[in-house]
């Protein structure tokens, strides 16, 4: 199992809580269907403007098996991918969509069990003209996303490790959930309540 494959043995909350919030996608960009499995893998990183979706059309035949394709759009008013997109994509081993913006075609989707992660769904496609850049920078729910990000998303959101970081988060994730797992609810309440009783104390609560 490679690096990236492992992340998907870790929860976006474990992420969350090591990255903060500015590695964690707004609460827009959400699955389209559930229950999604948990998906982790290099950015490849797509950028389309408003009403058009050339690029995107254009990336699911660059990016590599594992990869999952992460779209700035911004555009609520038409859809830069759809069943047949997202069908392709699948076979030729993306692992996931994640869009600042809308597909169609959510049937399509879902009954092959695809992961897409966006604002929504509307029927109306957009066009083919605009060509961008390929793997640079992008912005997507509010996050900074760079070509080989690890980007790991499940039922609770959308996480983006900085490449450069990533096996040390990997490795801090893997301890966090591993002293985890040794404890009991016995031991959680009491930490819990001893953590809580601390933290009131020094803010003068009585009671």
């Amino acid at each position: 199992m490679t690096e990236t494959e492992a992340f998907r043995d870790v929860p976006t909350t474990t992420l969350a809580d090591l990255l903060g919030r500015e590695q964690v996608m707004d609460i827009g960009i959400r699955p389209l269907w559930q229950p999604v499995p948990r998906v982790a893998g290099p950015a490849f990183t797509v950028s389309c403007p408003p009403g058009d979706n050339l690029m995107r059309h254009a990336a699911i035949h660059r990016a590599a098996p594992g990869s999952v394709v992460v779209v700035e759009s911004g555009d609520l008013d038409h859809a830069p991918a759809g069943g047949n997109v997202c069908a392709v994509a699948q076979r030729r081993g993306v692992a996931a969509f994640v869009a600042d913006g809308l597909i169609r075609d959510l049937g399509e989707v879902r009954d092959p069990a695809f992961p897409v992660f966006a604002r929504g769904i509307i029927p109306i496609p957009g066009a083919k003209k605009a060509v961008r850049p390929l793997n640079r920078p992008v912005r997507c729910g509010g996050v900074r996303v760079e070509s080989g990000d690890v980007v790991v998303a499940d039922e609770e959101g959308v996480v983006a490790v900085p490449a450069a970081r990533a096996e040390e988060i990997l490795r801090t994730a893997r301890a966090k959930l591993a002293r985890e797992s040794e404890e009991t609810l016995d031991d959680r309440e009491k930490t819990h309540r001893a953590r809580i009783d601390e933290l009131l104390a020094a803010r003068g609560f009585q009671g």
